[in-house]
């Protein structure tokens, strides 16, 4: 059974940082692209971050800068660091696993207060 959970969420202040962190189960995690990606009230859910198993990064412009995605493969995990938080970075953010099926987490609430 493949299990993504995510932790680590939660409110700051604007400028505030915040670490989130996915522990996975049940795949090949040395094998899988691992990414973050967020939904906020009203819009569509949208890539924060990705990092395949080669370690190659990718992100979206509204975060590059700031935000920061690494995996450790031999605890199953990835993290993202997000710093200068902005009240637009408010959303629920969901841990993605792909391999030949794509997997998600429950997501975790981050909130930015102005």
């Amino acid at each position: 059974q493949v299990q993504l959970v995510e932790s680590g969420g939660g409110l700051v202040q604007d400028g505030g940082s915040l670490r989130l962190s996915c522990a996975a189960s049940g795949i090949i995690f040395n094998i899988a692209t691992m990414g973050w990606y967020r939904q906020a009230p009203g819009r569509q859910r949208e890539l924060v971050a990705t990092i395949t198993s080669g370690g190659s990064t990718n992100y979206a412009d509204s975060v590059k800068g700031r935000f920061t995605i690494s995996r450790d493969n031999a605890k199953k995990m990835v993290s993202l660091q997000m710093n200068s938080l902005k009240p637009e970075d408010t959303a629920v953010y969901y841990c993605n696993a792909q391999l030949s099926y794509e997997y998600w987490g429950q997501g975790t609430q981050v909130t930015v207060s102005s």
